[in-house]
């Protein structure tokens, strides 16, 4: 890996049940097990989900024009099965709107392909999901 291409956040344990994840640039997103309005790690996968693709999204869009809204919904079935637990039927879904006038009616003509490419090619959540990539964990830097 590359500096460029590298991708890494740092955890800790900052009470019972409750976690920090910093990134490299000092921002810092607080999690825990689901026992009070904090998210669950689930839940910032789902946000990771449609963070990505929404960003995507706002890119190509909003250099037609600024929506009016601008909501995306992520949901998916947190299981268990052969396969251990994880989420099934994930869905991604957007609420998008447009001013009247020619670049809303630009906005709106590219916002399918947006979100199709978002989702084939450039969303990286998204594609790794899909792919399936291997985990490794290690224990005090060892295998």
């Amino acid at each position: 890996m590359t500096d460029d291409s590298l991708r890494s956040v740092r955890i800790e344990r900052t009470a019972p049940g409750r976690f920090a994840a910093t990134n490299p640039r000092g921002g810092r997103v607080v999690f825990g097990s689901g026992d009070d309005a904090d998210f669950t790690p689930v839940e910032l996968l789902l946000a990771a989900l449609g963070g990505c693709t929404a960003i995507d999204v706002d890119i190509a869009t909003a250099r037609h024009a600024e929506p009016v809204e601008f909501t995306v919904s992520v949901s998916g079935d947190k299981i268990s099965d052969e396969l251990g637990a994880h989420l099934a039927d994930l869905e991604v879904r957007f609420q998008v709107s447009f001013p009247e006038g020619t670049g809303g009616d630009n906005a709106r003509k590219v916002l399918p392909r947006a979100v199709r490419a978002s989702h084939d090619k450039l969303c990286t959540v998204s594609r790794t999901i899909e792919i399936g990539t291997p985990v490794t964990s290690t224990v005090n830097g060892q295998d």
